[in-house]
């Protein structure tokens, strides 16, 4: 049976009169990572808050490894870890500083010599020794990456990780990620990366105006959405191809030789058989089946 190690249950928060999470339940098992996405202010940064006991929810109950923050903060805290792009530390103060300060909060052991490790892995070795004010936004992130693993968390909770990184050191985050999950730590990631989320989640919710609306996993989440999209180099009858879509009620775009359809999946087969009848001639198709990101544009769109 999966073990669970935070569970949710009608958590919410208001803001006099604004509702920024509105009774949302949910858990987190053993070693899962657990995507949370939303459109801008749809209540995930709020969510995380509370469970880092940073905001105090309006109403409902959390729990982490079987305990609550009333009776228990400290020996929760010491089991968690959090990064945030959007979060500083001491600006001015070096890295390695800050770094420090934090490794003696978790009593991590050999502090300096775990520093060194993860500033290393995510390329911030040489900067250890400058202030943290003086960094880019990208070296910031990195620093918050060493701060966020080198405490060994058993819950790991991330607020868009690989923002503002170059791409090499993102594909750096992601290992660690799954490295850490395949230790069995418990991983809450926010992103806006749907390639992402698609690569390192197990399980995601989307949440918009404070309420989860959608609960699956990133594969079961993009077959809600039913449009491909068929791309089609043409060789002979352009105009033709058009034209039957926009017949046929299918939204077309044309670039160069290439026309592209979006159609309904189960229409797919239609298309092309009625292309077929009207003699056009194309030399290569793409089929674009339904992503996270058409799914996540999809859901964001609702009730703006």
């Amino acid at each position: 049976m999966d073990k669970i190690v935070l569970s949710t249950r009608g958590l919410t928060k208001t803001f006099g009169g604004f509702t920024a999470v509105d009774h949302i339940s949910f858990s987190l098992k053993e070693g899962e990572v657990l995507g949370i996405l939303g459109p801008n202010g749809a209540g995930k940064t709020t969510t995380l808050f509370m469970l880092l006991d940073l905001i105090t929810p309006t109403s409902g109950d959390l729990t982490m490894f079987g305990m609550r923050y009333a009776q228990d903060r400290e020996k929760i805290l010491q089991r968690v870890n959090f990064a945030s792009a959007y979060m500083d530390m001491v600006p001015r103060m070096t890295i390695m500083e800050n770094l420090l300060i934090m490794a003696m909060l978790y009593q991590v052991k050999n502090p300096r010599q775990v520093i060194i490790v993860w500033a290393q892995s995510m390329g911030i070795e040489s900067i250890l020794g400058q202030e943290y004010q003086k960094l880019s936004a990208g070296q910031k992130t990195r620093a918050q990456m060493c701060k966020a693993f080198l405490s060994s968390p058993e819950i790991l909770l991330l607020d868009e990780p690989t923002a503002s990184l170059d791409p090499d050191i993102s594909v750096t985050v992601r290992k660690h990620i799954l490295d850490a999950k395949n230790r069995g730590v418990s991983v809450i990631i926010t992103s806006h990366n749907m390639a992402e989320v698609e690569e390192i989640c197990d399980r995601v919710l989307f949440i918009n105006h404070g309420k989860i609306v959608a609960e699956d996993t990133p594969e079961g989440l993009a077959q809600k959405v039913r449009k491909a999209r068929v791309q089609l180099m043409m060789t002979d009858g352009q105009k033709r191809t058009i034209a039957y879509a926009k017949r046929a009620g299918f939204p077309v775009t044309a670039n160069g030789r290439f026309v592209t359809i979006d159609v309904d999946e189960d229409d797919i087969a239609y298309l092309l058989a009625g292309l077929a009848d009207k003699g056009v001639q194309y030399g290569q198709i793409t089929i674009d089946k339904p992503t996270l990101e058409d799914y996540f544009i999809a859901e964001s769109r609702r009730n703006i």
